[in-house]
């Protein structure tokens, strides 16, 4: 009945965001598809959309879950009343969250895979 819709913002509807800005959106896009899932960038990513589309708070019977999370995603990229810039930094804070979450926690990566 209803599209894909997930607790938090899946990372396999980042690329359905790429053209929805200006270059710098367009370049953070394209540098965090050519990442891993688990990578701690695609984390605060997820982390990041999570926070602007208010995932937390979608649920079966929301309008939003109905429009499914591809959808929702690009609605609020588009309507987020900020410049690129904004939207870089709104990252750069889900990045030092996520970072310092992976700190607190003893770990200093995800995952292997996350390893430069």
């Amino acid at each position: 009945m209803y599209p894909e819709s997930e607790i938090l913002f899946p990372a396999r509807c980042i690329p359905g965001l790429r053209d929805l800005r200006g270059p710098a959106w367009t370049e953070l896009v394209d540098r965090i598809i050519g990442l891993p899932e688990d990578h701690e960038e695609t984390l605060a990513f997820s982390l990041m959309m999570s926070h602007l589309a208010g995932c937390l708070t979608c649920n079966l019977d929301s309008y939003r879950a109905s429009l499914g999370c591809a959808t929702c995603s690009r609605r609020t990229i588009l309507g987020f009343k900020g410049d690129d810039e904004a939207l870089l930094e709104q990252f750069e804070k889900a990045r030092q969250e996520v970072s310092a979450y992976l700190a607190t926690s003893g770990r200093t990566e995800v995952s292997a895979s996350c390893r430069a």
